[in-house]
């Protein structure tokens, strides 16, 4: 029993390891090779990720390999946090993503999004004023625009049949309330008399410039919020996944320290009468 749970945390553990340092090689290669705001976004991240999981693999290793009792304790208390950290993390996803829902429009196949729809956290701290150019840097990157003005010979009566992401109707296009009238896709013109048909800050910030469209609007933050909201609903199923195999690592772990402090107690001749 000694060896088996030593075994497999040194297993596991040398798994971490490598991912650590293929982590790592990519953040160092971010750095090296600089690219768009949206690539500088993920480098500091992807570097922390990287080291901690260096670290705690390294903790590991050592005290199941050389059967030191006080790291064993370490990466035990580190990994108690880790289970703390994801029971929380899954509890705060559900909860700030349970608002929001995107708003059918009649006769078309896709939705629309408004931003006070969401949770006042999600719009406080994710598309706030700072964050808000590091994303729209990230859309512009991603192009994600790029496909919906494909087909040149496209009709209003073909778009509105067309199932459209979050993103791609918060950002691509005008809200319908404008009332602007569709050229392509992309391209849309405001009514010649009397302005948009709504009050609505987006009917001003659209442009038919490709590289601005949308991505200022109000609507595209709310299209983002509505992508981050489904991602994080899949997270929170991921985390309960990677919490159970935490909480058995831990409990083979917790097996391992206490072989280790058996097999000291004996070799010190404390075991014997």
């Amino acid at each position: 029993m000694v060896r088996l749970s030593n075994s497999i945390v040194v297993l596991v553990n040398v798994l971490t390891l490598v991912i650590s340092v293929a982590v790592i090689g990519g953040a160092a290669w971010s750095y090296t090779h600089p690219g768009s705001l949206c690539h500088r976004v993920l480098q500091q991240p992807l570097l922390f990720l990287g080291l901690s999981l260096l670290a705690v693999s390294l903790l590991g290793l050592i005290g199941a390999c050389c059967r030191v009792q006080f790291l064993l304790w370490i990466y035990l208390f580190v990994m108690f946090v880790l289970i703390v950290g994801l029971v929380c993390f899954t509890v705060f996803t559900v909860v700030v993503t349970n608002k929001g829902v995107g708003k059918a429009v009649s006769d078309k196949g896709y939705k629309e999004y408004r931003l006070g729809d969401y949770s006042n956290w999600l719009r406080k701290y994710v598309v706030n004023q700072e964050n808000w150019a590091k994303i729209r840097s990230c859309l512009v990157v991603a192009d994600v625009c790029s496909t919906l003005g494909a087909n040149p010979n496209e009709t209003l009566a073909d778009f509105r049949k067309r199932t459209l992401s979050p993103i791609q109707s918060g950002c691509c296009k005008p809200p319908t309330s404008c009332g602007f009238k569709f050229k392509n896709a992309t391209y849309w013109t405001a009514p010649k008399t009397g302005g948009p048909a709504a009050a609505d800050g987006d009917c001003a910030t659209w442009s038919n410039n490709q590289s601005v469209l949308c991505y200022g609007c109000q609507s595209c933050k709310a299209g983002v919020l509505a992508n981050i909201k489904k991602e994080w609903k899949l997270l929170a199923i991921i985390n309960v996944v990677v919490l159970v195999f935490v909480i058995i690592i831990y409990s083979i772990g917790c097996c391992a320290l206490r072989n280790v402090r058996s097999s000291g107690y004996l070799q010190s001749g404390k075991g014997h009468p």
